[in-house]
């Protein structure tokens, strides 16, 4: 049977079940419009990013 041949630290441990709390990426909203966008990206309903027009959106035209 397989037996450890150290103790695992407390932060090696931590590490490790870190990964099963994880729970994705955080919902952001859009400053402008207010509607749900990924962060660091371009808001696909009004088409602004850090209060700047980037693209122009499809209800915009």
């Amino acid at each position: 049977m397989a037996v450890p041949k150290r103790k695992v630290s407390k932060m090696k441990r931590r590490q490790r079940q870190a990964a099963n709390r994880y729970e994705g990426v955080q919902a952001t909203f859009c400053k402008n419009c207010g509607s749900p966008a990924a962060p660091h990206a371009v808001c696909p309903t009004c088409g602004m990013y850090k209060g700047r027009q980037i693209i122009k959106a499809a209800a915009a035209e």
